[in-house]
């Protein structure tokens, strides 16, 4: 199971995530051009290895194991996974 970035981080974009996964799958990155134009950061499902680290260090608690996003927000799943599909 993935986690998935949600409404928290649209327009906030905090990096720590980043920063902290070991296997890069959270993007845009600052160093990415379409860091600039993106609402908010999102995480690769297929790359994702559910250890957690990223939900651990989010300052706007945007960040939920897929099981667990908020009913509100489950359509940041779809988003999430579609933008890698780019």
């Amino acid at each position: 199971m993935a986690y998935t970035i949600a409404q928290p981080c649209v327009n906030v974009k905090d990096t720590a995530c980043v920063e902290v996964c070991p296997v890069e799958c959270i993007h845009p990155t600052k160093n990415e051009a379409a860091f600039a134009t993106s609402p908010q950061l999102f995480i690769d499902p297929a790359t994702c290895i559910d250890c957690g680290a990223c939900q651990a260090v989010c300052p706007v608690t945007a960040i939920y194991p897929n099981d667990q996003v908020p009913d509100q927000w489950k359509n940041f799943i779809q988003t999430n996974a579609d933008y890698f599909k780019k």
